[in-house]
């Protein structure tokens, strides 16, 4: 979708031909005697169009209105939820006329996360997927035009918002896509299409590599699957090589069967979204190419499928991981974590600022915060809380978890350095507990989004996130890291 940023007062909006123009009235109202402010002032003055965000009040062809159809949606103090509730519940109820081009005014004033809001619920409101469709209903809305008084302090904010609506969409399209649509072949595929960007490179590893570098761990998890693994390195250079990178890891089974520990068949289907965290990885480096920042970001896809055959781990396995520690696999359905301390430990030759994991890793997390907010782990408390700042301007909120030394407990085994799993008790934090072993040498963060990437029943669908929390939090290191970093050992490309 095109998204334009343009200076607009109520009066010159009331002559922007639009298939629709939805006002943002704030609280205090509007001041004027032009033909929209009059409209505003009758609505709220007859009780019409209260304050409370998401309220609003529809016209088709009002007089003197440019605009096939208008709506006045309130914001209320007009801060950023408030704005994504009204433009959010104004394009959903929009949906049914196909309009191909609105206008969306703030009448009163806006500030960049107000701007933000408004473009990532106009995005969201009117994503459609298609591809596997025969016979497709494409987004029919094409043009979404920002108006505000005074557009040009506003375009930062505005540009950041727009590529961070392509990197969510690139990680919805990945994330909604069928397992057969969405192999770790053609996961790596879609990141090697990233690397057309400036300053942006893909390497992809294949089987023979990934058995080279002892990913004992992974390649358990990868053996029960006639669809081969790819471990995907994906870099942005846009500081120099001396800055220190930060590595997002995100977690790529593209279908989860649960291995021998065999899912309930019920809803299965959605374990095609249990590689939303690497979508999320693929999704921000989008919007890196796009925006160009002055950091350096790596990015580590382990991709695999949980599948059963002859060759499938069973629980009662012993595997090796990368870091030499030996793990015994109580429950094959716990295989995120398999793939990624391998992941976890192959980030340490980056010498990294910091490591973030994401993972769609425990449905203990859905119980703990349902999907409203994702789970939040670290060691490092800067940047626990650096990424909290972010989730909450970004609107793409998390909550810290603890990580306890006694949450490790239940994954003490006689067979092994570690188990798996522990019992059902703190299940998200002993998963985080797991993966803690492996990130001895950073400042580490994991974030589970097993309530928050998708959604299910009838809006069933990849959400992009944590798209949002992630690229914030990137933005906002940008001249803050100035450790030197030691070369990279050189990643081999597949034969």
């Amino acid at each position: 979708m095109d998204f334009q940023l343009k200076p607009l007062g109520l009066v010159q909006a009331a002559t922007e031909k639009a298939d629709a123009l939805v006002v943002l009235v704030p609280a205090a109202g509007t001041d004027g005697k032009d033909r929209l402010a009059s409209l505003i002032a009758a609505a709220r003055k007859s009780g019409d169009l209260g304050d409370k965000p998401g309220k609003q009040l529809a016209a088709y062809r009002p007089e003197g209105i440019a605009a096939t159809r208008l709506v006045l949606a309130a914001v209320g103090q007009g801060d950023a939820a408030a704005v994504r509730s009204a433009v959010l519940a104004a394009v959903q109820a929009l949906k049914a006329a196909a309009p191909k081009r609105i206008v969306v005014l703030f009448a009163g004033t806006a500030d960049a996360a107000a701007i933000a809001a408004a473009v990532s619920a106009a995005a969201d409101a009117s994503y459609v997927y298609t591809t596997t469709k025969s016979k497709p209903e494409p987004r029919s809305l094409r043009q979404c035009v920002i108006g505000v008084d005074k557009p040009a302090p506003l375009k930062t904010a505005f540009d950041t918002a727009v590529a961070m609506v392509h990197g969510v969409e690139f990680a919805k399209e990945w994330g909604n896509r069928p397992g057969n649509h969405c192999t770790p072949s053609q996961l790596a595929e879609a990141a090697r299409s990233l690397a057309k960007a400036p300053r942006l490179k893909c390497e992809v590893l294949g089987p023979k590599e990934v058995a080279a570098l002892g990913m004992g761990a992974f390649m358990a998890v990868a053996q029960g699957s006639a669809e081969p693994l790819r471990f995907v390195v994906l870099r942005y250079q846009g500081a120099p090589k001396g800055v220190a990178p930060q590595v997002l890891v995100g977690k790529g089974i593209t279908f989860d069967t649960g291995g021998v520990s065999l899912k309930p068949a019920a809803e299965m289907d959605e374990m095609k979204f249990d590689m939303c965290g690497a979508a999320s990885v693929l999704g921000v480096f989008r919007a890196l190419g796009e925006l160009q920042p002055a950091i350096n970001v790596i990015g580590l896809i382990p991709a695999c499928e949980n599948m059963n055959d002859g060759r499938a781990i069973k629980p009662g396995d012993v595997v090796t991981s990368m870091s030499g520690q030996t793990i015994e696999i109580l429950n094959t359905d716990a295989e995120g974590r398999l793939i990624l301390c391998d992941a976890l430990d192959y980030a340490k030759r980056f010498a990294p600022e910091a490591v973030i994991d994401i993972a769609t890793l425990t449905g203990a997390c859905v119980i703990a915060l349902g999907g409203v907010r994702s789970g939040l782990f670290s060691t490092d408390d800067a940047l626990a809380e650096a990424l909290h700042s972010a989730g909450e301007a970004s609107q793409d909120r998390c909550w810290r978890l603890p990580l306890d030394d006694e949450y490790a407990e239940g994954l003490k085994t006689q067979f092994a350095d570690v188990a798996n799993v522990a019992g059902r008790a703190g299940g998200a934090i002993t998963a985080a507990k797991f993966l803690q072993r492996f990130t001895s040498d950073f400042a580490w963060a994991h974030l589970d989004i097993a309530g928050t990437a998708w959604k299910s029943g009838a809006a069933k669908g990849s959400t992009g996130r944590p798209v949002p929390l992630l690229l914030t939090y990137l933005l906002g290191r940008q001249g803050t890291a100035a450790s030197p970093a030691p070369s990279a050992k050189r990643v081999r490309k597949p034969s």
